[in-house]
């Protein structure tokens, strides 16, 4: 049994049988649930970038595993970390502070998108998450402008933790044109997801 899968169970445990109000997971449509992936496609340059320094994060391969099944602790948890690190980082261009367009970092006081989602990724892997289920995925807002968030894979579905949403929002509930994703069997792989603009264009969201 392997390292990933132990602590897995141990963070995820059986399903909670009950969730209380204030905390349920948002339901919808079981097709609308998860994201499908296609082929391995280009990883983004910023990824790309920060693989170089951070080797040992880049080069993990994982067992295929159906997505864990999530505990009403695991949920806590999960908007916990979501709430906590949009507090406590100032948004700010990359271009502002670093003079560059795209510079994926691990960010102290202030940052971007994707330092954002790199942080909170980061923190649930410290909590017990398998790396495995935490995917920096990349999307177009709905003005055009390029956007990077952090998809928790479950059992309920595919969960997006951004810094422009303080609610841990169903993938398929938020206004995005999804392109890619880490994959979930290579950390240094990514893949395509083949119905993201399906679901802007067709308007899933209730």
């Amino acid at each position: 049994m392997s390292v990933n899968w132990t602590i897995r169970n141990v963070v995820y445990g059986f399903i909670a049988l009950s969730i209380s109000a204030g905390s349920a997971i948002p339901a919808t449509a079981e097709a609308s649930l998860w994201m499908k992936t296609g082929s391995v496609t280009s990883q983004p340059i910023g990824h790309y970038e920060f693989c170089l320094q951070y080797v040992d994060e880049c080069t993990t391969k994982f067992r295929s595993a159906a997505p864990p099944q999530l505990t009403q602790r695991g949920w806590q948890v999960i908007r916990e970390i979501n709430s906590s690190v949009n507090a406590s980082i100032a948004p700010i261009t990359d271009e502002d502070l670093y003079g560059k367009d795209e510079v994926w970092v691990y960010p102290t006081n202030a940052g971007d998108c994707e330092d954002y989602a790199l942080l909170k990724r980061r923190t649930l892997i410290e909590q017990g998450f398998s790396a495995a289920d935490l995917l920096m995925t990349v999307l177009l807002k709905p003005d055009g402008e390029g956007h990077a968030v952090v998809t928790v894979r479950t059992s309920e579905g595919d969960f997006i933790l951004d810094n422009l949403e303080e609610q841990v929002l169903l993938w398929s509930k938020t206004p995005y044109t999804f392109l890619k994703r880490q994959a979930s069997f290579n950390s240094g792989r990514w893949v395509t997801i083949e119905n993201g603009e399906e679901l802007a264009v067709g308007s899933v969201k209730e």
